[in-house]
């Protein structure tokens, strides 16, 4: 089989830690355990999956690749009874069936680990796997429970403490509860939603065996995922979505990552992305023992301290919710700092409001682009001049604002980053994912910014709109603006970084260079095992 291509094939290539990989020690059965035929599946208007037709062999894994928005989720969430489709005829083990919930899909060995778990977080481990569990009886004896939760927790390397309350539990661990309550019920097929999207490097290896393992035992798997690094780890075979429709379905050994690419997007990829050899300036951002709080009122920022320099991308890592949103939104002036500085150009601006750092520089680039970046329900135009370059355009004399020449200035931006929109008057809600990203990146980057905080700049884009926005902030860097990155992606922040900090618990716990040599104790770090120093 083709492994992963490119300067992060380390990431999964793992043979030192999988023993079981694909061809070693499983004989795929060419038998179909699953056939979804002609499935049809609208929303308001909207074809979500249009005639599609899959397969699913005994014993293997089948990756379901596509862009965000293309079908993948809707799809599994037809066969796991979420949804229920408009046309089309599921057929498991050569025996059409109907399946209207869950509770069903799970009787016919089918069973699904979602995005966003489903546990209940005052309950333990134990409970959450047997709840709704009617074959136990009402009350369940607790010690077979928790000695078969250990059984397959050790079979599947997958170990959790049954006693243990959820809500003390790392992300990570929770994953693995959902996978476990699956094995537990005995399900043959098992769909995942992009499992990988909270693990840390280690916590994503191990998935990867267990998977494996899983397969071993006659299981067949459903991997969703719109990572070509991870699909070509992982997969016997890859069907590809676009628009709601089937692309192909090709064998992983057979394809390259840059084919899955064109077969996702429709064009070439350029997949490497050389970053611009800059000199690196003086310091443009600098935090000193930084401490906010979350929405909660818990102390979600703690201690935190780092720098930025001008024509440095510092690419911060971490697990989601170690505090980079409220590190990101405290810089920019919309959380109050409990504690600590924030200097600018070596100036405090800690106590000041929003609008004062727009004119120092400083520009956002939100992780809800819909919700904070955007006001949907607005044209495109009004969009790209929200904040101060609105100021700008103003009639000074008559204090009103020249909506002609806004059209005409939104006219070029539009042009220039290539924002694909019927007019500059459309409602940016009825944008694709990527040209609203666009928009935001156009109103953002266009009065030459210092300082650019990025948070999940790609966060649900396609490869092509990914391309772009990489492009476009590694030109901000050329231009001598400081970059600091937030991402969910430890791939997306070795492309781009010059440097990276980890962050944990709200603190950074140590800094590496992105390179190979330091994944591991970068994933260590990511998961607090591990306390460090400047790496070189």
């Amino acid at each position: 089989m083709k492994g992963p291509e490119g300067p992060f094939a380390y990431w999964f290539n793992i043979p030192h830690l999988i023993s079981l990989r694909k061809g070693d020690t499983v004989d795929v059965d060419r038998r179909n355990v699953l056939e979804m035929r002609h499935i049809s599946k609208h929303f308001a208007g909207v074809k979500a999956n249009d005639d599609i037709d899959i397969e699913l062999k005994k014993g293997e894994v089948l990756a379901l690749l596509g862009e965000n928005g293309a079908g993948k989720t809707t799809l599994m969430n037809i066969l796991f009874g979420i949804y229920k489709a408009d046309n089309g005829e599921i057929v498991i083990n050569g025996k059409s069936i109907h399946i209207s919930s869950p509770h069903d899909a799970l009787k016919h060995g089918v069973g699904m680990v979602q995005q966003h778990f489903t546990l209940v977080p005052s309950f333990t481990t134990a409970e959450n796997i047997v709840l709704g569990l009617k074959e136990l009886g009402f009350i369940p004896k607790t010690k077979n429970v928790e000695s078969r939760i250990e059984e397959l927790g050790n079979r599947y390397g997958l170990p959790v403490n049954p006693r243990a309350k959820v809500w003390t539990l790392s992300v990570g661990e929770k994953q693995r509860i959902e996978i476990l309550k699956l094995l537990y019920t005995g399900a043959k097929i098992l769909i995942l939603d992009e499992p990988t999207a909270v693990l840390t490097p280690q916590e994503a290896e191990s998935l990867f065996e267990a998977v494996r393992k899983m397969v071993a035992d006659g299981a067949s798997v459903i991997f969703i995922s719109h990572k070509l690094d991870e699909v070509m780890e992982v997969s016997d075979r890859v069907t590809v979505l676009r628009s709601g429709k089937v692309v192909g379905t090709v064998n992983t050994a057979e394809v390259t990552k840059n084919d899955l690419a064109r077969m996702m997007v429709g064009r070439d990829v350029i997949l490497d992305i050389q970053k611009p050899e800059v000199e690196i300036g003086k310091k443009i951002l600098e935090i000193e023992n930084l401490k906010v709080k979350n929405d909660k009122g818990l102390l979600s920022v703690n201690n935190l301290n780092l720098e930025v320099k001008a024509g440095e991308v510092l690419g911060i890592a971490g697990v989601a919710g170690n505090g980079q949103r409220e590190l990101a939104e405290a810089i920019y002036g919309l959380r109050k700092v409990e504690v600590g500085k924030i200097l600018l150009h070596g100036k405090d601006i800690t106590g000041t409001s929003v609008s004062h750092r727009i004119k120092e520089g400083i520009a956002y680039i939100p992780e809800d682009r819909k919700g904070t970046a955007t006001c949907p329900n607005l044209p495109v135009s009004t969009n790209l001049f929200l904040k101060n370059t609105i100021t700008r355009l103003a009639d000074s004399t008559h204090f009103f604002i020249d909506r002609k020449k806004i059209v005409e200035k939104a006219a070029e931006l539009i042009n220039s980053y290539s924002i694909m929109t019927p007019s500059p008057k459309t409602p940016v809600k009825f944008l694709s994912g990527g040209n609203i990203q666009k928009v935001v990146l156009a109103r953002e980057l266009s009065t030459t910014p210092s300082l650019i905080i990025a948070s999940h700049p790609t966060r649900g884009l396609d490869i092509g709109a990914m391309e772009f926005v990489y492009r476009t902030l590694l030109e901000q860097k050329r231009k001598g603006a400081a970059i600091l990155l937030l991402a969910g992606e430890l791939y997306e922040i070795f492309r781009l970084s010059d440097r990276v900090a980890v962050i944990y618990e709200g603190e950074i716990v140590g800094y590496a260079p992105p390179d190979p040599a330091y994944i591991e104790e970068i994933g260590l770090m990511m998961g607090g095992s591990k306390k460090a120093g400047e790496l070189h």
